[in-house]
């Protein structure tokens, strides 16, 4: 029989301890706080992605065609394909409500994975 002592938020039983705001060790799926690494690591690869698939693609396409096209003389041929996407993708970074957009989506899937304990990538959206 498994001893189970309840305390304020706190469930103990054989394997340890269980936190209901903590359901898998991941931390609470209601924190909102950032690490810095979050800041600085996380949510600017939500941005990159974010702006690569959705607001830039017409000049990644253009810059992958390119150095597709010309090979190892890319980095001399493909120059203004490269601006341009630099460009694109710097006036994205540069927008506050793109970066708080994007920290809103980055803590939306940190709480999911905190609350399932399923990581983005092994998630499966159901049609």
């Amino acid at each position: 029989m498994l001893n189970v002592v309840m305390t304020s938020m706190n469930v103990e039983g054989a394997s340890g301890s269980f936190n209901p705001r903590n359901p898998h060790g991941k931390g609470d799926p209601e924190d909102l706080s950032l690490r810095k690494v979050e800041m600085e690591v996380m949510i600017p690869k939500v941005m990159r992605d974010r702006a690569k698939e959705f607001h830039c693609n017409k000049e990644v396409k253009a810059f992958e065609s390119c150095c597709k096209e010309n090979g190892i003389s890319m980095v001399i041929t493909c120059r203004k394909e490269n601006s341009a996407l630099r460009d694109c993708l710097t006036s994205w970074y540069q927008n506050e409500n793109f970066k708080e957009e994007c920290k809103q989506i980055y803590l939306q899937e940190r709480s999911e994975y905190r609350r399932t304990g399923i990581p983005k990538k092994h998630r499966v959206e159901k049609v």
